[in-house]
C-alpha cells in the first residue's frame, strides 16, 4: 500500500488534520494570548483540511473500486 501514491497523500492529509487538531486543542488548553491570537484561525485551517483529506480519501475509494472492476 505504501508503494500506491494516492494513499501516502491520503495519510499526509490526515496527518496534516491531526497536527492542526492537536495545535489547536493545545492552544485552547493553555489560553492566553496564543489563543486569542490564533484559536479560531487554527480551526479554520483544521476545518479546510479535514475538508480536503476527505476528499482525498473519497477520490482514493473511488479510484480504487474503478481499478478493481
Amino acid at each position: 500500500m505504501w508503494q500506491d501514491p494516492l494513499f501516502i497523500v491520503v495519510a499526509i492529509a490526515v496527518l496534516a488534520v491531526l497536527i492542526l487538531l492537536m495545535i489547536g486543542i493545545g492552544g485552547f488548553v493553555r489560553g492566553g494570548d496564543f489563543n486569542r491570537k490564533h484559536g479560531n484561525r487554527l480551526m479554520r485551517y483544521r476545518i479546510m483540511a479535514q475538508a480536503a483529506a476527505i476528499a482525498v480519501v473519497l477520490a482514493f475509494v473511488f479510484l480504487r473500486r474503478m481499478g478493481s472492476n
